[in-house]
């Protein structure tokens, strides 16, 4: 795919300067950029390099002298980072997936495809599905009973979007994305353990053993437009109720969205978080990876967690937490600062003992 500096600046709303008639082939690193390449340096340490590779034009951040740095023409939009966003959907080649429908798809007669869609090899779509118009849906890939999928949808391969699921427009799901699994229901005939400990906080009590029983998920999952699912990431159906997640959220590998969850709009979901059956989520939170949520809690609006932070409460609108359990951010830090600084007092209150008891105090 090949565009002039001119038409990329155009489509970016930047600044095109010098040759803009120069074209661009791909998009490289300043160290390894080509004579055809768009080198991206859009901070002036990663300019740096660009004297290591042969780049002739490079996207530069605002009020750069691209001419100082032996550069032939750049691009310079307002904010680069951001420019990023349209530059690689320009320059994305896709996967190379064939058009129409291949020969070893699946497809039950009650389907219903809208114009345009694409289905890959080994693809099963079930019967009374709905698939948007202009979506394409992977090699290996199944959509289940009842499931609807909106326009423009792509479903890499592997993904499975289980029965009676309901998806907005504009989904994009990475390989191996699993939506519509069964929540993590299960019950005991009697009082089990677990129930002693969350009631007594810690105390297990006189329980017998028990085997456990299968809660059926009798609900789906509802996504709104424009959600994004990582690799391997999973969100389970509800119990009675559907699962919910709002339009504009966007996931990234190996999240777990447990039942009945339901999440507000524009949220993002880093690698590894799980969030625990029923709690739910404002809009516009940001939980870093490895965050936990725990079940039956509130998360609200604007709330920032970072990595490897476990929410134990409900927390407060605009709130940036850290830890285990979750505190504020701040205090958490003091915390941090303040067992560093333990063995040292440790010390001190060592040598204050023995200026009081003397040498031979009893340790």
């Amino acid at each position: 795919m090949s565009y002039t500096v001119k038409e990329i600046a155009a489509a970016l709303g930047a600044q095109a300067h010098g040759k803009a008639d120069m074209p661009v082939d791909k998009v490289s690193e300043p160290q390894s950029a080509g004579p055809q390449d768009l080198a991206l340096a859009m901070d002036p340490k990663y300019a740096e390099n660009l004297s290591k590779g042969q780049a002739r034009v490079a996207m530069l951040w605002p009020g750069a002298d691209w001419q100082a740095l032996g550069l032939e023409a750049a691009i310079l939009p307002q904010r680069p980072r951001f420019a990023m966003s349209g530059l690689t959907q320009m320059m994305d080649a896709g996967q190379g997936f064939a058009p129409g429908i291949h020969p070893s798809a699946i497809i039950d007669p009650t389907a219903t495809l809208g114009k345009g869609v694409q289905v890959g090899p080994l693809s099963v779509i079930a019967a009374g599905a709905q698939i948007g118009a202009g979506s394409v849906i992977g090699p290996q890939c199944f959509v289940g009973w009842n499931a609807r999928i909106g326009c423009d949808a792509l479903l890499r391969e592997q993904v499975s979007i289980g029965a009676r699921v309901q998806i907005g427009d504009r989904f994009i799901a990475q390989p191996g994305a699993r939506i519509g699994g069964d929540g993590f229901s299960f019950v005991s005939a009697e009082r089990s353990g677990i129930e002693a400990v969350r009631e007594t906080l810690g105390d297990q009590q006189e329980t017998a053993a028990q085997p456990w029983t299968r809660i059926h998920s009798l609900g789906a999952v509802q996504i709104g437009n424009d959600v994004e699912v990582g690799a391997t990431t999973t969100i389970d159906n509800g119990t009675i109720r559907d699962t919910t997640i709002g339009d504009g959220c966007k996931f990234d590998n190996a999240a777990q969205v447990g039942h009945n969850v339901t999440m507000g709009r524009d949220c993002l979901i880093c690698g590894h978080v799980a969030i625990a059956g029923s709690a739910r989520i404002g809009n516009n939170v940001v939980l870093g990876g490895m965050t936990g949520i725990s079940d039956n809690i509130f998360v609200g609006d604007r709330v920032i967690t970072g990595g490897a932070t476990k929410v134990l409460s409900n927390v407060p609108a605009g709130r940036v937490m850290l830890g285990y359990p979750a505190t504020k951010m701040d205090t958490q830090i003091e915390i941090f600062k303040s067992l560093r600084r333990l063995p040292r007092m440790l010390r001190e209150v060592a040598a204050l003992q023995r200026a009081v008891f003397g040498p031979d105090m009893r340790k």
